[in-house]
């Protein structure tokens, strides 16, 4: 296969948006031409010499925007092209020179032998003459990709990557700058399409290249993207992940396969059981969902099991763990317990809360560690008895 048949092979062209990049532009032009002349050029709003040296690219699609409205849009204005032109899939390459067009025929072969993802260059960060602050960066983006779709990845940040463009056709964004190329990710990790890196070089020349990234207003940026992204995943992706898992399971093939069956440990699996119980029970209502998913982060327990067994909350339970807690309260403050109390009466069940908020909070507090300890040892017993049984 010749050079200019790799990327015709997967149906794919390469996107290079541009923003008064021209010390290094012809270079990566000439560069990629040896691969493929399917190329279009998102010139941002350069104020430089970029349209001069784009004029002679006769045989190229130039997109001119008229001001800088970030790489981001830049982007997506070049996908909108790509998939206009019937393009299955568009590799982007910055235009800074620190990617090396020679590594374009791996993005083409991953696509071949494993099928439709969207590939993310993996850089050697390590290696010398790599900024400290872009190795920081990449590590903190990749811990949050990891919170936010549960997928280690090495590089999350290079502007190396394959996109398939049918995948994510109809997926909504709202970002224009630099925090897209996060928000595709994880977005497109939210949708099911595999996300992978394939190694790269790279090249940091200080003399040739001009980076546009705003460290104190672009990492702002990325930062508030991720709280809302991490935000999202905790309320609504990974709940929805699991529920989707009870349904098909149901509770009884659940209870078999990932709490009997998993690869954790006893100890694991009986923490991860104690912690949903005592996020269930404790007086975080609204707030249940978020936490246990961020304990079991942090502790790193099981969360699909700490998420199960927080839902021992459920509605038709609610007025019972209420008055519970109001009893343990007052047992445990020495205060009477058999104030009279109507469950129908809403107005009756405000000011009751309101004159016993102490005691619901130090009853359900009790309550919920008590049981917590009480399943989460019940747990632990039940799995040994389990395991000595198959010895």
């Amino acid at each position: 296969m010749t050079s200019n048949e790799v990327l015709a092979a997967i149906n794919a062209c390469v996107i290079i948006p541009t923003y008064n990049n021209g010390k290094t532009l012809k270079q990566v032009l000439d560069g990629v031409r040896r691969y493929t002349s399917d190329i279009i050029v998102v010139n941002d709003g350069s104020t430089d010499e970029t349209a001069r040296l784009l004029a002679p690219y006769t045989d190229l699609t130039i997109i001119h925007l008229p001001r800088n409205s970030g790489k981001g849009f830049a982007l997506r204005t070049g996908f909108l092209e790509a998939d206009a032109k019937g393009f299955d899939y568009a590799i982007s390459i910055d235009s800074d020179g620190q990617h090396f067009p020679d590594d374009i025929p791996k993005f083409a072969d991953e696509i071949q032998r494993n099928g439709p993802a969207l590939l993310i260059g993996d850089r050697n960060m390590n290696q010398a003459g790599i900024p400290g602050k872009s190795s920081f960066g990449n590590r903190f983006s990749n811990f949050w990709f990891r919170f936010e779709t549960g997928i280690t990845l090495a590089d999350t940040q290079s502007g190396f990557r394959l996109y398939p463009l049918k995948q994510i056709r109809n997926i909504r964004f709202y970002t224009t700058k630099f925090e897209f190329e996060v928000e595709v990710i994880v977005k497109a990790a939210w949708r099911g399409i595999p996300v992978r890196n394939i190694p790269v070089k790279v090249l940091y020349n200080p003399a040739e290249r001009v980076s546009h990234f705003r460290p104190f207003r672009d990492f702002t940026r990325i930062s508030i993207l991720n709280t809302w992204l991490v935000v999202v995943t905790l309320l609504y992706i990974r709940p929805r992940a699991y529920l989707r898992t009870f349904r098909e399971k149901g509770f009884k093939r659940f209870f078999l396969e990932d709490l009997l069956h998993s690869d954790d440990s006893t100890s694991k699996k009986a923490s991860s059981v104690a912690l949903g119980v005592l996020v269930g029970l404790s007086p975080l209502w609204g707030f249940q969902t978020i936490t246990v998913f961020f304990l079991a982060f942090v502790l790193r327990l099981n969360k699909l099991i700490a998420f199960a067994f927080s839902n021992i909350s459920l509605p038709p339970l609610i007025p019972l763990i209420i008055y519970a807690g109001l009893q343990v309260g007052a047992f445990v403050l020495g205060e009477p317990t058999g104030t009279s109390f109507q469950w129908t009466n809403i107005g009756t069940y405000r000011a009751f809360i309101q004159q016993h908020l102490t005691e619901y909070i130090i009853g359900s507090l009790v309550l919920s560690i008590v049981t917590a300890a009480v399943f989460g040892v019940g747990t632990y017993l039940l799995l040994n008895i389990k395991e000595r049984r198959k010895v």
